[in-house]
Formats: C-alpha cells, sequence, structure tokens
C-alpha cells in the first residue's frame, strides 16, 4: 500500500481475490478468513488476499451475508466529503449526459453501479426520494444526501424535497430499522403532502412518493414504454399488471383504438383511472383482476378481443432458490398470452428479476411459444433505461429483460 490508514483488516479467501479483481464489488461472509483490528458496523475496513496484497476498502457489518461492500481499491483515496462529492458529480453528470431533457425524472444513484452500494436515488422534478438498504452508507448519508441537493442546484437545477423511503424488510437483515422521513437539509420542505406531478414521454403521472411502491414509480422501463407505442396505433391492447397505467397511456397516447389497464390492485387500478383522466385519455377502460385467472378465463370461453398483450409483471423471484417457480409462472403468463392472440398479433413481454437471467428468459419464452403452437417474430430486445446503467462486472446491476414480438 502507498498510504497507511488506520483500518482494521480483513483477509479474504482466494475466491474473493478473484471476484475482486474481476471488479465485483461484494466480500461474503464466508469469504473472509480473519480481521485484524477493531472496527464498527457501517465503518471502513481494508481487504487483503492471504499474500497481503491490499484488495480495496469497503463498508463492513457483521449483520449482513454481503459481510463488506468495497468502495474503492486505490490505496491513496481519502473517504472524506471531497471523495463523495467526486462520486456525486460523476454520477450526476453521467446522467445528464445520457438522458438529456429526461434529467429532471430519472435515476440519480443506482446503488453499485454508481459506487454508492445499497443506495437508490429518483428524482421527479424537484423532489428527490431516496432507499438506503447498507449501514455503511445509512451512517454517511447525510454528507451524500447534502451534496447530491448541492450539485444539482449548481447545475441550476430546483430541488425542494428529499424523502427517504426506507420502508423495506431488507434492512433489518442489514441490522437497520425500518422508516420514512422527510430529511431536513438546506432550503428543504419537511411538511408536504407526498404528491407531484411528472411528465415521460410526453404522459403526466401523479406520484404518491410516500406510499406509492418502492420510491413512488417505476423510472427503468421509460424508453422501453416508448417502443411498445410505436407498434401500438390502431390495436387492442391488454395491459396487464399496469401498476400506475404507464405502458397502457403510452400506447393509448399513441393512438390505440382502445386499452384495458388490469391490476390485481384496486389502488392500481384507481390510480390508473387517475393518470388516464390527468391525460384525458378516453380510449381506455379499467379492470381489477389477477392477471393469471383473467387469462385462463379468456382462454376457456376462446375469447381474446385484443391483438396486443403486454406484460410486466412484478418479480417473480428474488432469489436464486425459486427461480425454478419463476420460471413457472413467467411460462404460464406468457403460455397463455400467445395462445389468446390472433396469428399476427404482438406481445410485449418482460421480467425486472435479476435472477431470472436473460438466457433463462429467452429458454422460458422458447418453450413457451412450443407448447402454444406459434413462433416468435422478434420486433425489439431491450433492457432498462441507461440512467440505470449495467456494470458488466456487477451482474446484479443487469436484471431487466423487453421483448417484442409478433406471433405469428
Amino acid at each position: 500500500m502507498k498510504t497507511e490508514r488506520n483500518y482494521a483488516s480483513a483477509t479474504v479467501t482466494d475466491k474473493a481475490v478473484r471476484a475482486l479483481k474481476g471488479g465485483h464489488p461484494w466480500v461474503f461472509a464466508d469469504e473472509i478468513t480473519g480481521i485484524d483490528g477493531e472496527y464498527e458496523n457501517g465503518g471502513l475496513i481494508d481487504v487483503f488476499s492471504s499474500k497481503r496484497r491490499y484488495m480495496g476498502t469497503g463498508f463492513i457489518n457483521d449483520n449482513s451475508k454481503i459481510r463488506i461492500r468495497v468502495i474503492s481499491n486505490n490505496a491513496n483515496d481519502r473517504f472524506d466529503e471531497a471523495f463523495w462529492e467526486r462520486r456525486v458529480r460523476y454520477a450526476l453528470d453521467y446522467r445528464k449526459t445520457v438522458m438529456g431533457e429526461d434529467f429532471s425524472c430519472c435515476r440519480l444513484i443506482f446503488g453499485e453501479a454508481d459506487k454508492f452500494p445499497g443506495l437508490t436515488v429518483d428524482r421527479f422534478q424537484n423532489v428527490l426520494v431516496t432507499q438506503c438498504l447498507s449501514l455503511g452508507m445509512e451512517r454517511i448519508k447525510y454528507i451524500v444526501y447534502s451534496l447530491i441537493v448541492k450539485v444539482l442546484r449548481e447545475m441550476g437545477e430546483t430541488i425542494d424535497v428529499l424523502y427517504e423511503r426506507n420502508d423495506v424488510k431488507i434492512r433489518e437483515k442489514e441490522g437497520m430499522e425500518e422508516y420514512k422521513a422527510f430529511f431536513e437539509g438546506e432550503g428543504l420542505l419537511t411538511d408536504t403532502d407526498g404528491k407531484t406531478v411528472i411528465t415521460e414521454n410526453g404522459i403526466k403521472y401523479n406520484v404518491d412518493y410516500i406510499n406509492g411502491q418502492k420510491t413512488g414509480f417505476f423510472l427503468d422501463q421509460k424508453y422501453n414504454r416508448q417502443a411498445a407505442a410505436r407498434i401500438a396505433k390502431g390495436r387492442r391492447v391488454l395491459d396487464c399488471f399496469t401498476h400506475t397505467g404507464a405502458f397502457a397511456m403510452n400506447c393509448a397516447a399513441a393512438g390505440a383504438e382502445h386499452v384495458t389497464a388490469v391490476d390485481v390492485s384496486k389502488d392500481a387500478i384507481e390510480m390508473t383511472k387517475r393518470n388516464a383522466e390527468l391525460n384525458g385519455l378516453t380510449n381506455m377502460s379499467f379492470e381489477c383482476a389477477d392477471v393469471f385467472e383473467l387469462l385462463t378465463k379468456m382462454a376457456e370461453e376462446k375469447k381474446c378481443p385484443y391483438d396486443y398483450i403486454i406484460l410486466d409483471p412484478p418479480a417473480f423471484t428474488k432469489s436464486s432458490a425459486t427461480v425454478k417457480n419463476a420460471e413457472r409462472g413467467y411460462k404460464e403468463i406468457n403460455m397463455k398470452a400467445m395462445k389468446l392472440l390472433p396469428r399476427g398479433g404482438y406481445l410485449a413481454t418482460c421480467s425486472c428479476s435479476h435472477f431470472m437471467r436473460d438466457d433463462l428468459f429467452r429458454k422460458m419464452l422458447h418453450s413457451a411459444a412450443a407448447d402454444a403452437g406459434v413462433e416468435l417474430r422478434q420486433i425489439e430486445a431491450r433492457q432498462q433505461a441507461p440512467d440505470h446503467p449495467i456494470l458488466w462486472n456487477v451482474p446484479e446491476t443487469d436484471y431487466l429483460k423487453f421483448y417484442i414480438f409478433q406471433v405469428v
């Protein structure tokens, strides 16, 4: 090492060394063979190979299976405010470049992809919504959040609110409490109703960032919605798992003959109705129903008034242990949709689970098409929007698969 720092040191297995050399930032509990020195959970620790080669420095947390989250492999780094300001500026400059006019509504920080382990920051116009899933970031959040607001304002952007959506159970596994709260910072409001309106692809949405799912709105499908809308003109569309109605409204605004938005959640359907009214869309209807049951019922009745079906389900698996069950669920809804569509109809389908890898998803689609007795003509294969960047050495950042087919 070029400089000495007063951190404890962890020695790790050859397996961990290979992963760190390859650029993956995680060290798991069973990959640590020894620790020298004192440390606090959420604090920094240096990582070494068995041959005492410096591998990096990261946050340690004894409560987590991911015991160390490496944030730098530069032995000269000093993890002060200037260090985090460089990281913030790098992330925000990247978004401003790749998102252009969409910089006002995008993901500003995407965890490990931006070297802020476990941290998500979404921007909805003048509102920032955060979610912190690592103790290390929790301990320095005031510095990071203040820097994000400062740098955005320097860019000429208006930021009035920062809200923390830390109401997720995974925090308990990291030894942290669940909570929701306004962040108190210079010039930030702490008494709003938690509602705002955003515009994406020319469509307006009501966003409830206090009680909505995750941070209030899913930004990762932004350009996939545009792709889906491009073939919607004149079609009768069934948008399954509609959530806030985003795919449905993009298709309706693009000139679909009619769009039916379906979701099992009454709250989601009510929100979709409000969003449709906000945009003056009258070529839509809404149904509160279980998608699996709805598709089964249409198949039994041999009645499908649609020639375009969109499947945007929640993640059916959040661990490698349940991938097989998830694959069956994905296959069931896709096969049913393929059978229902007329020849020449269109299918947009996706998975937002990292564990359902693209090769598994494609294999599932092949199997579903074979069992449905159809062939798939691929129109587009897409991933998440670039504000959710994919690091090739961190496969967990590559999670969204999106395909559009003609069923022939």
